[in-house]
């Protein structure tokens, strides 16, 4: 008796994840390395184990658990789950881009690949003008679908626990009366006034600061990041 109480994790998996589900976010982080070790419970969940949650909205709930099951089984997901190009999420484009090859990238937590893939996106999105001359105007992003904006920016905050994406540099930001000289140093992008050199010196993992991916080109000034923060899609949503 006294050691049934003594172990909580004696609860079902499907009580474990449906508690996880509800669990504020505080409580959600403290609870991932609960959830790691059960990785195996999960995959016996089979094709139920993502009932419940909705491939439509900005979660990052299933996305960890994706990442999880994805590296104990590189399989699960094609043949359990039935996604052949392991995009398990909706990612709608108003131009008809594909989307699924980012979505491995941050499975993988390929990070590095994931934020060459987002600028190269990115450059399209704004015009043949920005691909040729290999960077985007500010002036150029308020013409950038509202929805492809906001698919890039919801795979990346699904598959970093809510630690990456466009809209958690702009809450930081926010939160930080829209100083920008106080964004750099927090979320990574600058150290005693000088500029984090670029790729070697950025960390391409999830244990890199809140914020500190995508990144923008900053050397032209904040123009370009200033109007990607405030873009439509993005406003629209708050």
């Amino acid at each position: 008796m006294t050691e049934e109480k003594s172990h909580p994790s004696k609860e079902s998996i499907e009580e474990f994840l449906g508690a996880f589900k509800m669990a504020s976010e505080r409580k959600r982080l403290g609870l991932l390395n609960r959830l790691e070790e059960r990785v195996e419970e999960l995959l016996g969940l089979g094709s139920t184990l993502m009932s419940g949650f909705d491939p439509g909205i900005c979660d990052w709930t299933p996305g960890f658990i994706l990442q999880l099951i994805h590296k104990t089984d590189k399989d699960f997901i094609r043949n359990t789950l039935n996604c052949d190009n392991l995009s398990w999420f909706d990612s709608p484009s108003d131009v008809g881009f594909d989307y699924s090859p980012l979505q491995r990238f941050l499975l993988n937590e390929s990070y590095e690949d994931a934020d060459r893939f987002t600028s190269s996106k990115l450059r399209e999105l704004a015009g043949e003008k920005a691909v040729k001359r290999g960077y985007v105007y500010f002036s150029e992003v308020e013409s950038i679908p509202s929805i492809d904006l906001s698919t890039l920016d919801k795979l990346w905050v699904v598959y970093s626990r809510g630690k990456f994406g466009f809209t958690v540099q702009a809450k930081i930001l926010d939160s930080l009366g829209g100083r920008y000289d106080k964004l750099w140093p927090r979320i990574g992008w600058k150290k005693d006034g000088i500029w984090t050199r670029y790729p070697k010196a950025f960390n391409w993992s999830i244990e890199a600061p809140n914020g500190h991916m995508p990144l923008v080109n900053q050397l032209r000034g904040v123009r370009l990041m200033d109007a990607l923060l405030n873009h439509q899609g993005f406003k629209a949503k708050s």
